[in-house]
């Protein structure tokens, strides 16, 4: 058994608009990762499941080491088809916004779900949800959005409803929120729900070599690249810092996804206990902050970044160029120095 950590109110309010909407929309948030595909994919299937008329839209591409997941060619990515993605939005009765706080984590998306005269359900585990849904089941100390899905499901009482295509889903995004099971995943209850859907049928080790263990040539050597010749190392502030431009990106024939998990690689160094990503995009420098024990990524993130996240993942966006942003990042290491001296005692 787990613990009720929704509140029952949050369940019931669920339940009622499910009994009375059909038409229902899911919504991710921007650059969607495993868990915000694997919680969109796993209530998508279940919605389906209970008979219910289900579309997931996402504001832009996904990472092709998700694109296995069944459900996935029924995505709907609004830049590719903006109009159409409205009009569904429009026409829905229900939309369940999963892995994000605020509208602004929509990207070209925000205006339309603002606009949607739907009932709206917020299912997430980031600090400060902003109030624009109608129902909001937001628990920070969870793991991951995926965990929640489950959660929600178990305690209307549909456990049987969800099929294999659902649970796959919801340990995919289980698995890369963790980083493998590599942080915020020293609770037990995490692995009773792995053990109930294994129970549904689902193969890990299979799931875990789809998503992080098949690679192409390319992904290889960009990663090898960064690295080799793109990764520095601040020893007396006990950090790592990888960076990546747009040019460095194309000389490797940057796919989406390719740089997954490059910002834990420099946690394996002895010492290294917080570590940095900088890719820079079209218009800005996507960031991605690691860490181990107790170093508050997420603090920096928030602090200097514009984003947030959680305690050892975190992420943000930076307007300017990547001179600029690692003159900031060398600046700032010194005032968390009392987190990082500690952690390395």
């Amino acid at each position: 058994m787990i613990s009720k950590i929704i509140l029952e109110e949050c369940i019931q309010q669920v339940s009622k608009l499910l009994d009375k909407h059909d038409n229902i929309v899911i919504v991710c948030h921007v650059s969607p990762d495993g868990d915000a595909i694997g919680s969109s994919l796993g209530l998508y299937h279940f919605l389906e499941e209970i008979g219910k008329r289900v579309t997931v839209i996402v504001p832009d591409s996904l990472p092709k080491n998700l694109l296995f997941l069944k459900g996935v060619k029924d995505i709907l990515t609004y830049t590719r088809y903006p109009e159409y993605a409205q009009e569904l939005i429009e026409q829905a009765e229900l939309i369940f916004c999963l892995d994000f706080n605020a509208l602004s984590r929509l990207g070209d998306l925000e205006e339309p779900i603002r606009k949607a005269s739907a009932k709206k359900v917020m299912i997430d585990h980031h600090l400060c949800p902003e109030p624009f849904c109608d129902v909001i089941i937001s628990h920070p100390q969870v793991s991951s959005t995926c965990e929640l899905v489950f959660r929600l499901i178990c305690r209307m009482g549909m456990f049987e409803y969800l099929p294999l295509k659902s649970a796959n889903a919801i340990y995919v995004g289980m698995m890369t929120d963790t980083g493998n099971f590599t942080y915020n995943s020293n609770k037990p209850e995490m692995y009773f729900i792995v053990g109930e859907l294994i129970k549904k049928g689902i193969n890990k080790d299979d799931l875990y070599t789809k998503v992080c263990n098949t690679n192409s040539l390319n992904k290889l050597r960009l990663n090898g690249f960064a690295i080799h010749e793109k990764l520095t190392v601040f020893e007396p502030h006990h950090t790592a810092m990888i960076t990546l431009t747009k040019d460095e990106l194309k000389r490797f024939h940057y796919q989406k996804g390719d740089s997954e998990g490059l910002v834990n690689v420099p946690l394996s160094i002895p010492g290294v206990v917080f570590s940095a990503f900088f890719r820079e995009e079209d218009d800005f420098i996507k960031v991605s902050l690691r860490s181990k024990g107790d170093f508050p990524a997420n603090k920096v993130a928030e602090e200097w970044f514009n984003g947030g996240g959680h305690l050892n993942a975190a992420g943000g966006e930076f307007y300017g160029t990547m001179d600029e942003i690692i003159t900031r990042f060398v600046k700032l290491l010194p005032q968390y120095d009392a987190y990082l001296k500690t952690e390395t005692n």
